[in-house]
């Protein structure tokens, strides 16, 4: 997936969950659109390098949307808004192997109670149901995910054992938008719930795949399979 052209700048302050005010090189101050609702541990490190992209679009409040970060000496990529759109690419281009064979893929399809999937696909294997994670967050080698308490997050696994007692295929996704993580876990220590769930999902036959992504400030692509480490 290509990106804008992006803009450099430093990290003064994240806030508000969704607004950061970024330094530009030549020194002005702008605030951005975060685009991330989550905690960021990690990646909103004030003076930290980050990529901005801007939208000229009649109606938007904030031109500046915050792409991209530095940490550790690894980009990461910080819009929740791509993971979807990363992995039905890797899908269709064949690098998740493991959801080939399917002949169509909807995005934000209903189903459980008034939830939406974010990926449906359907063929002769039958339907298999996608719900896709983004990480950010990597502590000792290890992806760590949430990184927030998510009650959304429960839910979505509580629906992909209901899925699978249905019939159907049920995949929890984990979009690794950095390159230094080597395996991807629950994260006990911020959301104990969310852990248990992904381990009781897992026994119960939901499949759970993780992927990291190589993120320049060209564009972000999946790329390796990562090991999930429950």
């Amino acid at each position: 997936m290509k990106l804008p052209q992006l803009i450099e700048g430093r990290l003064i302050k994240r806030y508000k969950r969704f607004l950061a005010d970024v330094e530009l090189a030549d020194g002005s101050v702008v605030t951005a659109h975060c685009p991330n609702s989550g905690s960021m541990k990690g990646c909103a490190v004030p003076g930290g390098q980050v990529w901005l992209s801007r939208s000229d679009k009649a109606g938007r409040k904030l031109a500046y949307t915050w792409e991209l970060a530095e940490a550790g000496g690894f980009m990461i990529g910080l819009n929740t808004g791509l993971p979807n759109r990363l992995t039905r690419e890797a899908i269709e281009n064949g690098t998740v192997e493991e959801l080939q064979g399917y002949d169509t893929i909807r995005p934000e399809v209903r189903y459980g109670e008034n939830s939406r999937i974010d990926l449906l696909l359907e063929g002769s294997p039958g339907r298999c149901f996608v719900e896709v994670k983004n990480v950010t967050l990597v502590e000792d080698g290890r992806a760590l995910f949430p990184d927030a308490i998510t009650e959304r997050g429960q839910k979505h696994l509580r629906e992909l054992m209901r899925v699978v007692q249905e019939g159907d295929r049920g995949v929890i996704f984990f979009t690794v938008q950095r390159g230094d993580g080597d395996s991807v876990s629950p994260a006990d220590m911020i959301d104990p719930e969310y852990g248990r769930l992904l381990r009781l999902a897992i026994a119960n036959g939901v499949e759970a795949l993780a992927y990291r992504a190589e993120v320049t400030t060209a564009g972000i692509r999946l790329v390796e399979r990562l090991p999930v480490m429950v």
